[in-house]
């Protein structure tokens, strides 16, 4: 009884199956429609609509679950992971800070020289590394550009995100958007792209861009006053340190003046100490001797900077000896002194911070008071804020005394890393190896990685944090979707709708193709702006390859200049702060509105359309 009720029971299923199997189109286009409005509307995280809408097509019948889970072997999803861990090996470095910071002190007191220059950096960087790590090493750098020139990070930080997303265009690796396209070539057995095919357009939109960011920046975008939790949040704070003169240090027998300190740094001397005597006048032009120890205020974020450029010893290193500073063992964290505390009233000296915590205090952040004394000489009060170094397998400890409140571990390195160079030398290994197609670009990267972990540049542990595992997760759960499109027929019922419409609007075939180029511009920058631009692309790039093979029937090929039109429109994300995650990033540090984006971002992708619908079919020519 048992047996005949579970095989009538299958029967059904099969039968149900069947049924539905004629109905496999619009089944899909009624799940993706769904998908689409709970990215817009934010009903759930992106990753978990994307994962409910590959149940709903295994249920359906339209995937198998072999095909379900096949985006985490895509090799646009390893590459991406890849390039996570080699941007964070080379940011971790410091070097990208230091490069930086050198071009853009080119322009020295004039304001628009250096946001140029400043701008076309981010645009540069952002092409060889993730934009959301670029964007997040400017952030800070950007904010002392506006203290330096009085102006309000809102006039920075959009054309920030904006000079980010023009230099995803310039490279293969720039975008996840252009590797999902790229596999997509492959898995039609289409030639790929070159890793700087995307270059000469790029630079027309970099150059656009850029004398469009310098016009807002001017006079459009509004000003809006820094808050303090910004100013906190990346670490602008200036705190009272120490540092004593070493012999082989430049300032030994020269003086701050003669060096010209205040152009590189942001620091006060307040006091030089010299055999037991205080120097409190004219310490700029103050000649510094070996052994001198000078008290000054200095940002937060350049005190280990400012250390290593001028070999001065921070008060901390006077008392540990290297080989203990070697390595990873050590970390920055900022200790706020709470009403309660015992250190209250005390001297730094007399608390014996190594021995009752095992860490050294190597400075002090008063609210509202200018400190001069010596840091192990002034007395604590409520609120002061110290930045402390102690060993990483000591932090639990301090957490948990009543009498310190650890704020926050800081991202600062406190010395180079072993092969720190490697990881310079990554990025342009891969350039090459890729664009001479002595390595596709999923091996390159890969490569890359394993050298980068095997050789210790970069820990495992770092590894794991430095991939955004929920763009992972999303990227490899759409890319299935392009398999569904394909099974079901999707695109080609999409396609036959864009080339009806063209019809309508050219005669030959050239000039319907340059059309078609010029509504799959529009209908990826528009999608884009309120769905993730990794699903955009996933849609749209089968789409544009059928509608390719369409034109390859009356004698010409527009494929890879359709493919190029989903590539930079997906990157036109301009419009909307959900548009693209660098958007997102600054939008409350800019204390940006809705509208500002808006207002901004839509002559911007206006203008980027039409460009692209005119010099796309110029760069690519119909064959």
């Amino acid at each position: 009884m048992f047996l005949s009720i579970l095989y009538n029971f299958q029967q059904s299923i099969s039968q149900f199956y069947l049924f539905i199997e004629a109905y496999h189109l619009p089944i899909f286009l009624l799940i993706l429609l769904l998908m689409v409005f709970s990215f817009i509307l934010e009903l759930l995280p992106m990753e978990v609509t994307a994962l409910a809408t590959l149940g709903l097509l295994w249920f359906f019948n339209i995937l198998t679950i072999e095909e379900s889970i096949s985006g985490f072997g895509n090799k646009a999803v390893v590459t991406i992971g890849a390039i996570f861990i080699i941007s964070k090996s080379l940011v971790k470095t410091g070097f990208l800070e230091v490069f930086i910071d050198y071009f853009y002190r080119i322009g020295g007191n004039w304001k628009w020289i250096s946001f140029t220059i400043f701008f076309i950096m981010v645009s540069v960087i952002s092409g060889f590394i993730n934009n959301t790590a670029a964007v997040a090493i400017f952030i800070p750098l950007a904010i002392n550009l506006c203290q330096k020139f009085h102006i309000s990070p809102t006039k920075i930080l959009l054309p920030l995100s904006y000079a980010a997303i023009f230099g995803g265009t310039l490279t293969l690796i720039g975008t996840s958007t252009n590797l999902l396209v790229n596999s997509f070539l492959e898995s039609n057995n289409l030639q790929t792209f070159r890793m700087f095919e995307f270059t000469k357009l790029g630079l027309v939109f970099l150059i656009i861009g850029t004398l469009y960011n310098l016009i807002i920046s001017k006079w459009f975008l509004p000003s809006r006053a820094i808050t303090t939790s910004l100013t906190q949040k990346y670490h602008m704070r200036t705190f009272l340190t120490e540092f004593k003169i070493t012999e082989k240090s430049p300032l030994n027998n020269s003086s701050f003046r003669i060096l010209n300190i205040k152009k590189y740094f942001d620091v006060q001397i307040l006091k030089i100490i010299r055999d037991k005597k205080e120097i409190v006048n004219d310490l700029r032009f103050s000649t510094l001797k070996k052994e001198d120890v000078i008290i000054c205020q200095i940002n937060i974020k350049d005190i280990i900077k400012f250390k290593d450029k001028y070999k001065l010893l921070l008060l901390s290193e006077i008392k540990i000896n290297q080989q203990e500073l070697a390595g990873d063992n050590y970390i920055l964290v900022e200790g706020l002194i709470p009403d309660h505390s015992n250190l209250i009233n005390k001297t730094v000296s007399q608390i014996d911070f190594r021995k009752k915590f095992s860490s050294f205090v190597l400075a002090i952040k008063r609210q509202t008071e200018l400190l001069r004394d010596k840091v192990a000489h002034i007395n604590l009060k409520f609120s002061d804020t110290l930045l402390i170094m102690l060993p990483k397998n000591k932090l639990d400890s301090l957490r948990s005394s009543n009498d310190l409140i650890i704020l926050e571990e800081l991202d600062i390195q406190l010395r180079y890393q072993k092969y720190w160079w490697l990881s310079i030398l990554i990025f342009p290994l891969i350039m090459i190896v890729a664009s001479f197609n002595l390595l596709t670009i999923v091996e390159a990267t890969v490569i890359g990685a394993i050298i980068l972990l095997v050789l210790r540049s970069i820990s495992m542990e770092e590894a794991y944090e430095s991939i955004n595992w929920a763009v992972i997760f999303l990227i490899a759960l759409l890319v299935p979707i392009g398999i569904a499109m394909e099974k079901t027929g999707t695109g080609e019922f999409i396609s036959s709708w864009i080339l009806d419409l063209a019809q309508y609007i050219g005669n030959n075939p050239d000039t319907q193709a340059t059309r078609v180029i010029s509504i799959l511009y529009l209908i990826t920058f528009v999608t884009s702006a309120f769905v993730s631009n990794a699903a955009v692309a996933i849609i749209l790039s089968p789409i544009a390859i059928i509608l390719g093979q369409h034109f390859q029937t009356l004698g010409i090929d527009p494929t890879r200049g359709m493919l190029m039109a989903v590539c930079f429109g997906a990157s036109a994300s301009f419009m909307t702060p959900i548009g693209y995650q660098t958007n997102l990033m600054v939008f409350a540090p800019g204390q940006y509105r809705f509208k500002d984006f808006m207002y901004m971002g839509i002559p911007l992708t206006i203008i980027f359309w039409l460009t692209a619908s005119y010099l796309i079919p110029v760069y690519w020519p119909f064959k």
